[in-house]
This record gives structure tokens, C-alpha cells and sequence, in this order.
């Protein structure tokens, strides 16, 4: 047997598993000292290493991919102070790190593989689970997610009420933790529509403003985690990444094998109809000026609408002031919306107030 106490956990080895016990002050972290005691198997482990420092060393466990749900959920993206798999090890305690890892080592037979594993071998967190964020809160009880939001949510957002997801009905779980000015999020795909919106807007995920208890909502991430399938048996959805994920900036299609010999230039489109401007395909179009060229130059002129990239920034008649207001909310509302990034939007705003 074989143990070490330091302030962040004790490390104790009995020669069939470690035992992890957080402790109790704050350099446990709030995440460590939430989720508790953990029992990790031998199967479990791939490996363990012990880094020594000048002030301080390092105590590492490396466990076999797949075996657990919380580092299956967060993908390697906690913080050291939150990571319950390191321990720093004071100068006064080398030689019982030294002395754990040797023994450790030496229990790991070579019956023990070290690739991935077809199941999670730790249970998750303990239910139920809450946990607080930026514009909402979190909770799990083992069979739902649910949803709940508060005044700092988006307007569109909150006015879907609060959200009860199933577990059947969730396909993957992405935890992204807030990092400098980028906002993280805790999102979930629904198995119905898995392609997600940002964050910000999207009813099934909450934003991560880097707040001191924002690292639960990662144990509220590894509860749902442990109870989808393994993903040695079932490939999760992937959901786009937060900065790539507005409704024009879908993901692009895949890549296809480019074909041996050049591919026949298209044929040109059929002279339009006398009078009219040649039709553009229906999806470059919108339907109400698709309707004004049906009608034929003679029609009312009425006004031109606002794309969601292309004229964002276009000049009005001057001294038309209604114009300049119409504008205005057309460009806050696609901002809103997230059609226009805040770079964009600012542009665009100032087009339209200092035009020459």
C-alpha cells in the first residue's frame, strides 16, 4: 500500500486501485471538492508519471481513452486546480511520489491493455446535479436536462420558456469552457436537429461567462455523458464550434475526390423574356424580388430588402430620416438574430449614419 497526502487530495494505492480523495481547502478546486471520492480501477489506468519541480512537483494519472465520461465530456479542457487526475506534490514529498508511482507502475501487468475501452469504468458524477451559469441554469436527474433562464438571457432565447430534454433525445454533449474574452458554452444536440445555432440563441445551451462556479456545469456535462452510448459503439455528433456556428456560416461539405478530366463548362441560361431581367436562381433571390420582376418594369417600386450579408451597409436617400430608422432596426435585428457579426454590425452602422 501505498499513499500521499497533500493539501489538494490524498493518493492512496492498495495495489488494486486508486483511491482519489479531494481535499478540503481551496486548492482542492471547486470541482474536485464537488464531485468527491473517485475509485480508479487498474483497468482503468494507461499510466502514471511524477514531473519534479523546483518549488512544487506534479502527479499525473493517465487513463485509458473512454474510461471516463467527465474526461470524455470535456475533452482535456479543465484547469489544472479542476482536474481531479493531478496532484501537486511539495518538495517535501518527492520521495512518496516517487515511491507511489514506482509501485503503481509495477502493479500495472502487462495483461492490463492500455488502448481504448468499449465502456465508461467510472460512473460519472453523483445525481442530481445543478449547476449555475451565464444566462440560465442547468440540472440533471438522470432521465431529463432541464433548461432554465434568467434576465441575462437573449430575448428570442428566454421566450421559449424553460427546456426539459430527454436523455433518449440527445444525441452529444459539448462542454467549452470561457477562455480570456471568448464565452464558453455547455450545449446539447438534439437527435432531431443537430445542427446547432450559437449559443447564445440556441434554447438547448447555456454560456459559460468564465464565472467561479461555472467548472459544475462540466460535472452536469459528464452525468449526461455516462448515460449516452459509449462512443466506442456509437459515433456522437459533432456540434459546430461556437464562432462558426451562425445561421449563414453553416459547415461546409465535405471534400470529393476531383474528377480526372475538367468537368464541361455549364450551358448559358435562356435568354430572358423581353422587357425583364434574366431570373437569378430561386435560392440567390429573395421571394419578394422575385415578385416585383415578375410583374414587369411596370410595377410600384417598393422598397429593397436588407441581405443577410451583401448591402448591409448601404446609403439611403439623404434627408429621408424614417429611412435612416427603418435601416437601423433592420441592422439591430440581424445583429440580434446573429446574422451580423458585432464587427459587422458596427460597420454597417456606421455606413448609415455618416454617410457622405
Amino acid at each position: 500500500m501505498a499513499e500521499i497526502i497533500q493539501k489538494g487530495a490524498t493518493w492512496t494505492f492498495d495495489g488494486a486501485a486508486l483511491r482519489l480523495t479531494p481535499g478540503r481547502e481551496r486548492s482542492a478546486g471547486l470541482l474536485r471538492r464537488t464531485l468527491g471520492e473517485l475509485l480508479v480501477p487498474l483497468d482503468a489506468l494507461a499510466g502514471i508519471s511524477f514531473e519534479r519541480g523546483r518549488r512544487s512537483g506534479r502527479l499525473r494519472l493517465r487513463l485509458r481513452e473512454g474510461a471516463d465520461p467527465l474526461l470524455q465530456a470535456t475533452g482535456g479542457r479543465l484547469a489544472e486546480c479542476h482536474d481531479p487526475y493531478r496532484l501537486t506534490v511539495g518538495p517535501d514529498r518527492y520521495g512518496v511520489a516517487a515511491y507511489l508511482v514506482e509501485e503503481v507502475r509495477r502493479a500495472l501487468p502487462d495483461r492490463v491493455p492500455v488502448g481504448p475501452v468499449d465502456a465508461y469504468l467510472l460512473p460519472g458524477p453523483s445525481l442530481p446535479l445543478s449547476a449555475s451559469a451565464g444566462d440560465g441554469t442547468v440540472s440533471f436527474d438522470g432521465h431529463r436536462v432541464r433548461l432554465e433562464w434568467n434576465r441575462r438571457t437573449e430575448e428570442a432565447k428566454a421566450a421559449t420558456g424553460p427546456r426539459a430534454l430527454p436523455v433518449a433525445g440527445i444525441a452529444a454533449v459539448e462542454w467549452l469552457p470561457a477562455a480570456g474574452p471568448e464565452t464558453g458554452s455547455l450545449r446539447f444536440a438534439p437527435r432531431a436537429a443537430p445542427v446547432a445555432t450559437p449559443p447564445r440563441y440556441d434554447p438547448n445551451a447555456v454560456e459559460l461567462w468564465g464565472f467561479r462556479r461555472d467548472p459544475l456545469t462540466a460535472l452536469v456535462a459528464a452525468a449526461v455523458q455516462a448515460r449516452l452510448p459509449h462512443p466506442s459503439t456509437a459515433a456522437p455528433a459533432r456540434l459546430p464550434h461556437p464562432s462558426t456556428a451562425a445561421p449563414d456560416r453553416l459547415p461546409p461539405p465535405p471534400a470529393t475526390t476531383p474528377l480526372r478530366h475538367p468537368a464541361p463548362p455549364a450551358p448559358p441560361a435562356p435568354p430572358a423574356p423581353s422587357g425583364r431581367p434574366p431570373h437569378a436562381p430561386v435560392f440567390a433571390v429573395p421571394a419578394p424580388r422575385r415578385e416585383r420582376w415578375l410583374a414587369g418594369p411596370g410595377a410600384p417600386p417598393e422598397p429593397r430588402p436588407l441581405g443577410p450579408r451583401a448591402g448591409a451597409g448601404a446609403a439611403v436617400p439623404v434627408g429621408d430620416q424614417d429611412a435612416v430608422l427603418r435601416r437601423l432596426r433592420e441592422l439591430g435585428e440581424l445583429h440580434r438574430t446573429g446574422v451580423l457579426t458585432e464587427e459587422e454590425f458596427r460597420l454597417a452602422k456606421q455606413a448609415v449614419l455618416h454617410r457622405p
